[in-house]
């Protein structure tokens, strides 16, 4: 993966990073400043230490209550407005692809056309995994990115006619490594010896969806960086947590930890 804005995840070697944020640190530090709401208003509160270590201001349930209140009320205008985004997703215009152009090596060593990828669906999501022919790392961005996705969530995806898969560049037998070191077992297409990826203008990780109507295959929908990022249960999980990632673009109260984006981020056998 590489990072492109602050916060963005970044492309990690099995055990580090490269590179850091771009644009450098986000927010103001001074006066433990704690982030800007919808309206622009900036809200500061007081922190408190304990252990040696800062942690957020402690109050009375009602003035708990009352500020939660608040920050809900912002919550919920958020999810307006990605609805509202995911509104305008579903209007994207698309592109067609040749269908009959490529020939991708399936988990076991098949050979599978454009259209076997979708198993019969309509709706194809693939995450296109960094890993080059004979890359000798694992991209860690994309590694505890694949960590977070669960093939028990197929069959919900395909009661709406979708399914999901891995696609990376490297040969099946180099896929298998990785697939059996950490045991994954989300569908794993290979595109060895074709073109799809610099036909889908692939540089690096990304994902992608298709939509297949009868033989005609089209392309809806990429993203990368943060739109990928922002998929994660992990990340996701932890934004909800008083310190968050601990990472420098984070705008946090002065005294919270704070580390290069991903640098504490491992390979979950490598902890």
């Amino acid at each position: 993966m590489t990072g492109i804005e602050a916060g963005d995840t970044t492309a990690m070697r099995a055990g580090g990073t490269t590179g850091t944020r771009a644009g450098g640190t986000t927010g103001t530090r001074a006066g433990d400043t704690v982030g800007s709401g919808a309206s622009g208003t900036t809200a500061t509160q007081a922190s408190e230490v304990t252990g040696g270590r800062k942690r957020p201001q402690v109050v009375s349930e009602q003035e708990w209550q009352a500020a939660r209140a608040a920050l809900l009320a912002k919550e919920k205008e958020l999810t307006r407005a990605l609805d509202a985004l995911a509104a305008e997703r579903r209007r994207l215009p698309m592109v067609r692809l040749e269908a009959g152009r490529y020939a991708f090596t399936g988990p076991d060593g098949s050979r599978a056309s454009l259209a076997d990828l979708f198993a019969g669906h309509r709706q194809l999501v693939i995450y296109h995994f960094m890993l080059e022919p004979g890359q000798d790392w694992v991209c860690g961005g994309c590694a505890t990115f694949t960590d977070n996705l669960d093939n028990q969530c197929q069959p919900h995806l395909n009661a709406r006619d979708t399914r999901l898969i891995l696609m990376a560049r490297a040969p099946q037998p180099e896929i298998e490594v990785l697939r059996q070191r950490f045991g994954w077992t989300v569908p794993w297409y290979s595109s060895y010896g074709t073109t799809f990826n610099d036909d889908m203008g692939l540089t690096a990780f990304g994902l992608s969806v298709l939509l297949r109507d009868g033989d005609e295959i089209f392309r809806s929908y990429f993203t990368t960086a943060r739109g990928v990022d922002r998929l994660r249960l992990d990340f996701n999980l932890l934004d909800l947590t008083p310190y968050g990632r601990g990472e420098r673009w984070e705008d946090s109260p002065d005294g919270w930890p704070q580390d290069q984006t991903m640098s504490w981020l491992r390979l979950r056998d490598e902890y």
